[in-house]
């Protein structure tokens, strides 16, 4: 069971998010393609040869990321110099926005209350914003409404059209990919800590066990052993981890010659706190726990490596990116991790958030530019451009975003506290024409 987690969701009733627009490809040749760098399986836009296959769209190897303090100060004071040329007027007596007037329209961070009821009188003249996002190449594309607290969860099996999503309320919820209709409610006797899939595999983390589910076969059984809640699961090496309450990691193995087609491997003990996060990368399994470490398992021995130091808060999410290690901690810091002379993970780069951090998700936008999705909170998710933490927009919810996944195609998902499903999507770049000689 390779690690490889895909998920998509439109809300349009007439097709897939796969599907061409229904006027066939564009006339126009694609810039990218041009360029030599279009990484779109179903480009819309025109190609002279078939288009390469795309990459994970969680991660961008086409080029080497560094972080270092002084590589992203660099990074990011070319990307102010840029937006500030970007802005600048033509004419050295282009009329200026007066300091009063900049100080009087700030951007705005947070979404306005009033506005939320639908009663803000104010208007344009209103210094909170009237949106639920901020910033340029992205949009929403739907709400998805039917938990009644918050979502735990998100993921969709491989040779599905549907979506699947698990909340505190008890339920997990099966979305139609095509129509954004809720297809079934399925009661899982108890709220539901964690949701990923794998293949054909659905796992849902419960207290106390895991379920499962066969998309292909619509078979279902539980995985008994986790001692309280099931906060984290991924899948490495063929073997499923699970991270539960009592701060142990429950391994299980597949096999096709037992029934249930999993049995207990391994059960991994080191954290004294609940392990409320997972990644595997580069053979190695990380695990973050509210103890304030991380902790490094060999993913073939299933052996403890490292333990890592470096938060001062519950460690709530982790990403393998590339050769680095993303963490992030209701400390309210990310910290980028790489590997030393020694052998050890040192932090080369630490971001600072004005809140705690909640979750972390890494995909590419419409340009293949790195993304990294961070969910605070403060009701709102931050996207920032990497390695430069160049902040390109945020999205707010009515509570905190608890769950922040990606899918293909350039789509995201947040789920926060009160069982809102909002589904997201980079919007492709303007068309450039390529004019024949």
């Amino acid at each position: 069971m390779a690690t490889k987690v895909v998920r998509r969701h439109t809300n349009r009733p007439e097709r897939s998010v796969y599907a061409r627009p229904a006027g066939g490809p564009s006339k126009t040749v694609c810039a990218f393609w041009a360029a030599g760098r279009c990484t779109r399986e179903f480009c819309r836009f025109l190609h002279a040869d078939a288009p390469p296959s795309s990459m994970n769209p969680q991660i961008s190897k086409k080029s080497t990321l560094v972080w270092t303090k002084e590589a992203t100060a660099t990074e990011k004071g070319n990307a102010c110099n840029a937006t500030q040329k970007s802005n600048a007027p033509h004419e050295s007596n282009a009329p200026q926005k007066s300091n009063a007037a900049q100080k009087s329209n700030p951007t705005p961070k947070s979404v306005c209350k009033f506005w939320v009821d639908g009663n803000c009188v104010k208007g344009d003249r209103c210094r909170y914003l009237h949106n639920w996002f901020r910033g340029e190449g992205f949009s929403m594309l739907a709400k998805l409404q039917g938990h009644t607290k918050s979502v735990t969860g998100i993921a969709l099996p491989e040779r599905t059209n549907k979506l699947y999503s698990t909340s505190k309320d008890g339920t997990a919820r099966v979305w139609d990919c095509h129509s954004g209709e809720c297809g079934s409610v399925i009661d899982l006797g108890g709220e539901a800590g964690s949701l990923i899939s794998e293949g054909p595999w659905v796992f849902a983390g419960v207290p106390n066990l895991v379920k499962v589910w066969n998309t292909e076969t619509n078979s279902e059984f539980n995985l008994d052993g986790p001692v309280g809640q099931v906060h984290a699961m991924v899948v490495g090496n063929e073997m499923l981890f699970a991270g539960t309450q009592n701060g142990d990691i429950c391994v299980w193995k597949g096999s096709t010659e037992t029934n249930p087609p999993f049995y207990t491997a391994a059960t991994l003990k080191g954290h004294t706190g609940a392990v409320v996060c997972l990644t595997v990368g580069r053979n190695r399994l990380y695990s973050g726990s509210v103890d304030h470490t991380i902790k490094v398992w060999d993913l073939y021995t299933l052996q403890g490596v490292l333990t890592l130091n470096g938060h001062s808060g519950a460690v709530m999410s982790l990403l393998c990116w590339d050769q680095f290690l993303l963490s992030c901690s209701l400390d309210d810091t990310i910290k980028v991790w790489a590997a030393s002379e020694g052998g050890g993970l040192e932090v080369t780069y630490t971001h600072n958030e004005e809140q705690g951090v909640l979750d972390l998700a890494g995909m590419t936008d419409a340009e293949s530019k790195p993304i990294l999705l961070s969910s605070c909170n403060d009701n709102s998710v931050r996207i920032y451009e990497l390695p430069s933490f160049t902040e390109r927009g945020r999205l707010f919810a009515k509570q905190e975003v608890r769950t922040v996944e990606v899918g293909p195609g350039g789509l995201f998902f947040s789920g926060d506290a009160t069982g809102l499903l909002s589904v997201w999507k980079w919007m492709d770049p303007p068309s450039v024409k390529v004019e024949s000689s």
